[in-house]
């Protein structure tokens, strides 16, 4: 869908008005009453806790800095999730972003894939794992119509992701149906992580 400069212009003064001294609640609810387009279109020109690092965007600084940030933030995630327990398994990462999550599946050993609804997050997904020499299957993809065949992964992680679909349900549902029988799923949002297993 292209947009004219006025539509635009509306659909900025819709989204930009989201600082940083909101909570991500909040920037949940402004993503509840979006479509799929203006998600994409936001996600395309903000990177997530850019403004934690003063390293150039795509940097190895940069990602080392989202990283820290990002676990120091969600400690919570180094006892909820076992890195490491996937050697050899198929794992999927849902609006992986740059990928953060994503480089420490594969540190232990997963195949993994990793899908965004943004270009750009796919872009800066592919440099980190470059840089790392880390290897991974990252494209644009809607969670919400995931291009894979049902029972592909036994694990999918989509953490921090639902809140900022237009539709969850039908990411959820998608996430069910990608996952192979006797699969799991993690699924987290603000405050709250749900462990699901098919």
């Amino acid at each position: 869908m292209c947009y004219c400069d006025e539509e635009l212009s509306l659909l900025y003064s819709r989204i930009d008005h989201i600082n940083l001294a909101k909570s991500h609640a909040q920037l949940a609810l402004d993503f509840a009453e979006t479509t799929e387009d203006e998600v994409r279109t936001y996600w395309e020109r903000h990177i997530h806790d850019l403004e934690i690092t003063s390293h150039p965007v795509g940097s190895r600084g940069f990602f080392e800095d989202l990283d820290q940030y990002h676990f120091e933030k969600q400690h919570h995630l180094l006892r909820l999730v076992d890195f490491n327990a996937y050697r050899g398994k198929q794992v999927l990462e849902v609006g992986c972003g740059a990928a953060v999550d994503l480089a420490r599946f594969a540190k232990g050993g997963a195949v993994c894939t990793g899908v965004d609804l943004a270009n750009s997050a796919i872009e800066l997904a592919k440099a980190n794992f470059s840089q790392q020499g880390l290897a991974a299957d990252l494209r644009v993809a809607n969670g919400e119509a995931l291009p894979f065949p049902d029972n592909t992964f036994d694990y999918v992680y989509a953490h921090g992701v639902v809140q900022y679909t237009a539709d969850p349900q039908r990411l959820v549902d998608e996430v069910r149906r990608v996952l192979k029988p006797g699969g799991e799923a993690l699924r987290s949002e603000e405050h709250t992580s749900e462990l699901q297993s098919r």
